[in-house]
């Protein structure tokens, strides 16, 4: 029995909202393929009788000099439409393949992609590869894309308007005896292949309907100008449209006729900025980013953290508490904990996986967590969750119950890991085995230390306990910090790192390690690397992917330089350690029932903590310290630098593992 945990009953306006009508859809593919789709000239009767077989088009046809074309200008234009037309009455998307093989191009792919690709190599001639990995390059969104892998970590972001292509005349195979393609050569014959003339701005809004709405910061006949000369149309209904246009202000005021319609009816309401922001970033941007209504409609925002403004985020995220998932811990979309559900273990296996994926040249970054959990009367349940971190509405999810049927509920976990990742459950789950497939996700380690840390106590908590606490003070105080949620809370949501699905606080030391031996790695490789152009993009695009697929976060980006290597991937790594051993360390000590639970976290600790004078030499040495390796932090009141304590280590404590907690003090 499958039973789903959320509900996904605003996904069909969500669907609504990405794409246009079905004519719009499809006038946009004519217009990617130079159709001139809006011109409807009557044939003559001559045209009427003609047979079938007519003539192949040829390049001497000419056109009228005010008709542009949206592929660019001029008669190729026209007469790339026309092959299309004539390609797609004579041969069929079987020969298509046969021809785009003989001529070293992709093949693959559905109807759709074989028929775009024979269209632009027949008539542009055959692409030679990337430069950059060697995938094929396709046109599609107005340039051409290289399709394939830079590596197994990231697609390849290469694209251009001037691609390289092959000369000499296109090949087709013996087999194909169609009398159309063989006049349409023989035409060609020692003529060279016309330039694909793109202009890519003209087509930002290409196959979009757009509608404004009310009054706007311009007029609305400015911001027509705008989307039309950008290759969208303008609609003065709501119906059909892609989305609304209107000003924050409008909202406010309750909204137009149209501004209700389109709330009715599910239509994306977007702000302003969302014209602005394409025309500007030469592409369409996503039209949740800029949504000024949903969090006014029974479901809510639902948009990602990552495409919230991040003072919203940190809102979102600070009203919850703060807890650092372990390998034991019973995901709580199951449900399952209520009713004393338990992580399922045998043979010294924990059925309970974390995966993430990212890669930022496809706007991918997912999470996916699977766990077997069994339940009294030996009821068990497979609970798996998969979708964008941070956005969950779009999550898959489900809970699976297999009952007593133990066996067929590891083969189908066993399944499901190697459907993620591409490789095999048991030699990574026992010897920790493991090569990263491409677009496959990659295993986060969880420790298997304890059920649940909670990253610290509440300050409630730590009201109540320092009240009754038997220590100094001062050094009250310190552990007050150590044991807090704010200071975990603090560093975790600096790295949008504070979702409660991502088990950074729990990993385990080999997974750290594999980030430090990346960390060391990338600054080598860097230094190999030219300063700009498509190798230094595909390059920072796939340590970007490395190092967020191995530390999540609901808000990532590419990183560039040694600059941001230092600030954000070497500080990140410090602070993420830190945190892992800090709560190992505490542990979980405010879940018991203590008299003094800040003196307990103080013995766990093994070292004496003493105040020192502020005249004394050690005051003075732990201050400069400080004020050269730390920045001072404050968050509300709640976390800062006192009195420097120094910390006496006992012999089988090392000062890597109390750093951490020195550093948040």
């Amino acid at each position: 029995m499958v039973h789903e945990t959320r509900s996904r009953a605003h996904a069909a306006a969500q669907e609504e909202g990405k794409v246009a009508s079905k004519k719009q859809k499809t006038e946009s593919k004519d217009q990617e393929r130079g159709q001139h789709v809006a011109s409807k000239n009557k044939k003559s009767a001559e045209n009427k009788g003609q047979d079938a077989e007519s003539e192949a088009p040829t390049k001497s046809k000419k056109l009228k000099a005010e008709e542009s074309e949206p592929n660019g200008n001029g008669a190729a234009a026209r007469e790339f439409a026309e092959l299309c037309k004539a390609i797609g009455e004579h041969i069929s998307v079987e020969d298509m393949r046969k021809i785009l093989q003989a001529n070293g191009q992709d093949a693959s792919g559905s109807e759709d992609a074989v028929i775009s690709r024979c269209e632009d190599m027949m008539f542009y001639g055959p692409l030679e590869k990337c430069p950059i990995c060697g995938g094929q390059l396709e046109f599609k969104e107005w340039k051409y894309k290289c399709t394939g892998n830079y590596s197994e970590w990231a697609r390849c972001t290469f694209s251009t308007n001037n691609p390289s292509r092959k000369s000499g005349p296109i090949k087709i195979p013996d087999d194909i005896k169609d009398d159309f393609i063989h006049k349409w050569l023989k035409q060609q014959e020692g003529k060279e292949f016309p330039k694909r003339d793109i202009d890519e701005e003209a087509h930002i809004f290409s196959g979009m309907m757009i509608a404004l709405s009310g009054r706007m910061s311009r007029s609305h006949g400015y911001f027509k100008e705008q989307i039309m000369k950008h290759g969208g149309k303008v609609n003065n209904s709501v119906l059909g449209v892609t989305c609304v246009v209107a000003s924050p202000a409008e909202r406010d005021k309750g909204g137009s006729g149209g501004f209700a319609e389109a709330l009715e009816r599910g239509t994306p309401v977007v702000s302003e900025n969302w014209i602005i922001d394409s025309i500007e970033k030469k592409e369409v941007q996503p039209l949740a980013a800029y949504d000024i209504v949903s969090d006014i409609v029974p479901e809510g925002r639902g948009l990602p953290l990552g495409q919230l403004d991040p003072s919203e985020g940190t809102i979102e995220t600070l009203t919850a508490e703060v807890k650092l998932p372990g390998k034991r811990a019973v995901h709580k979309d199951s449900k399952l904990e209520k009713d004393g559900g338990c992580i399922f273990e045998k043979d010294s296996i924990i059925y309970n996986c974390a995966f993430a994926l990212c890669d930022l040249g496809c706007d991918m970054n997912q999470l996916c967590i699977m766990q077997l959990i069994i339940v009294p009367e030996n009821h068990l349940h497979l609970f798996y969750k998969k979708g964008p971190i941070g956005h969950e509405q779009m999550a898959e999810e489900r809970v699976e119950d297999f009952g007593t049927r133990v066996n067929d509920a590891i083969k189908e976990f066993v399944r499901l890991f190697e459907e993620v990742t591409g490789n095999e459950f048991e030699p990574w789950e026992r010897e920790k085995k493991f090569e990263k497939k491409s677009m496959k996700m990659y295993p986060l380690d969880m420790d298997v230390g304890v059920d649940v840390r909670y990253g610290g106590a509440a300050l409630r908590q730590l009201g109540t306990a320092a009240a009754h606490c038997k220590l100094d003070p001062s050094v009250s105080f310190l552990v007050k910090q150590l044991c807090g949620q704010e200071i975990y809370r603090y560093a975790l949501m600096e790295m949008a790192q504070d979702l409660p699905d991502l088990p950074i606080g729990m990993l385990t030391d080999l997974h750290l390690k594999r980030g430090e031996e990346m960390l060391l790695q990338m600054r080598q490789d860097a230094e190999l690397v030219p300063e700009s152009g498509p190798e230094a993009d595909a390059f920072w695009t796939e340590i970007s992917n490395k190092w967020f697929t191995l530390f999540p976060t609901t808000r990532p980006y590419i990183l560039r330089g040694f600059e941001q290597i230092a600030d954000n991937v070497a500080s990140g790594l410090e602070t993420v350690r830190d945190i892992n051993d800090a709560s190992h360390l505490i542990g979980d000590v405010f879940g018991l029932t203590l008299d003094d639970p800040l003196s307990e976290c103080y013995k766990k600790l093994g070292c004496s903590i003493n105040p020192v004078a502020e005249d004394s030499d050690d005051y003075k040495m732990i201050l400069r310290y400080l004020e050269k390796t730390y920045e001072p932090v404050r968050v509300d009141d709640v976390v800062r630098y006192r009195t420097p304590l120094p910390v006496h280590l006992p012999p089988n404590m090392s000062n890597d593992k109390l750093a951490g907690l020195w550093c948040v003090c």
